[in-house]
């Protein structure tokens, strides 16, 4: 009994499929040729003049000799793929989608030799994602949003390799229009995360169009405070609370970790600001012995810790900490950390773009609950009238 190799079958499929594929290629080639002769352009009096031959790789096989239709004037071109165009788009899309999820250029080009029998050197690999860095320009550029509720601030760092490998900041920022939908508004690679830093993304965050904000949430990073005011003198700031919470943590002794947050959290969760004040006179003389430079560093930071009071109750989930920006930079030191460092800024920015355009997407047909209410959506408007109104 003659025994078949087992990938024989397989090959014969995929040579099947290839052939099917050439087939109908070449039959939308010709019918697309007609389509331009009889319908868009009859006055030329045009006419066919042949074929020549092209390889084209599509998901199914490459085509040896695809047979590519010719006119006489030169003039058709099909819309099928572009000039000297020699494989499908899928075949990119799939090269910048491995490559957003953390592959490397080396680690990309011999997947995608393992599974097409196509090679691609790491450098082909990225000239391909290079493509990538013009939507990056225009996505940078492009026109905001004139009013945001909230503003988020975050920054995370990335290894990049200049003459030397360093860790360098990533300043993203987020934002809740009027609508209620959160979107990434920016993201700035290079140096170290400062004040005068954050000063350039919010000039150019407002340059964009971002002038009407009500609420800016971010840490407690020296001079943030500052440049955010000095750059949206009529908008309040948040605190976020979690980072204050983390920050207090360690310095209270094991023993009283339960009793010190369980105290603390009556604050943060109170019905009303004047409620939660309230509450925090009661902690602070139950605790302002035992801790005393903990409890000043709560009080002194106290009106921009219970700033999300001022807003309606339904929205104070998305006000009081900035965990919605801090989980798209975990998302994002997840898509890095494979990469171990990068070989230049724009490697970064290619991964940190799609990411947040990725999350854009997701979230562009969504409002937020709580912004959506009737009163809430009341609420900010007289808000915005009220600080913004006749500027």
């Amino acid at each position: 009994m003659t025994t078949i190799p087992e990938n024989a079958f397989q090959n014969l499929l995929e040579k099947s499929m290839t052939q099917l594929v050439q087939e109908k290629l070449e039959l939308l080639l010709r019918e697309e040729m007609s389509n331009y002769f009889t319908v868009e352009q009859p006055e030329l009096r045009n006419s066919r003049n042949g074929h020549y031959k092209r390889t084209f790789e599509t998901r199914f096989g490459t085509i040896r000799a695809l047979r590519v239709p010719r006119d006489r004037k030169g003039l058709f071109q099909t819309r099928l793929f572009e000039p000297y165009h020699r494989r499908e788009n899928w075949l990119e899309e799939a090269i910048i989608h491995m490559y957003k999820g953390g592959m490397s250029t080396r680690e990309v080009a011999k997947f995608i030799e393992s599974m097409y029998g196509a090679q691609y050197s790491p450098t082909t690999i990225s000239n391909i994602t290079a493509t990538v860095m013009e939507d990056i320009e225009q996505w940078q550029k492009r026109p905001l949003e004139k009013r945001d509720s909230v503003i988020y601030l975050d920054g995370l760092y990335v290894k990049l390799r200049r003459d030397t490998v360093s860790s360098e900041a990533v300043y993203l920022a987020m934002g809740i229009d009027e609508n209620g939908r959160r979107q990434i508004l920016g993201f700035y690679v290079g140096g170290y995360e400062s004040a005068n830093g954050w000063r350039e993304v919010l000039k150019d965050l407002k340059q964009r169009g971002a002038t009407d904000v009500l609420v800016g949430v971010f840490d407690g990073l020296p001079g943030l405070e500052e440049a955010f005011r000095e750059m949206y003198p009529k908008a309040d700031v948040q605190h976020c609370v979690v980072h204050k919470v983390r920050a207090t943590f360690p310095k209270i002794r094991t023993a009283d970790k339960i009793e010190f947050l369980t105290d603390l959290k009556q604050v943060y969760t109170a019905v009303d600001g004047d409620v939660a004040r309230a509450v925090f006179d009661g902690f602070k003389e139950k605790w302002k012995k035992q801790y005393p430079k903990e409890v000043k560093s709560w009080e002194d930071q106290l009106p921009t810790l219970l700033t999300f009071y001022k807003y309606p109750p339904l929205t104070w989930a998305a006000i009081y900490t900035s965990n919605p920006i801090e989980r798209m930079n975990k998302e994002l030191r997840k898509r890095l950390k494979p990469m171990n460092s990068l070989t230049n800024i724009e490697a970064a920015e290619k991964i940190i773009y799609l990411q947040a355009t990725d999350y854009n997407d997701k979230w562009c047909g969504r409002a937020i609950r709580g912004f959506v209410d009737v009163d809430t959506k009341a609420a900010f408007e007289k808000m915005y009238r009220d600080r913004y109104e006749g500027q």
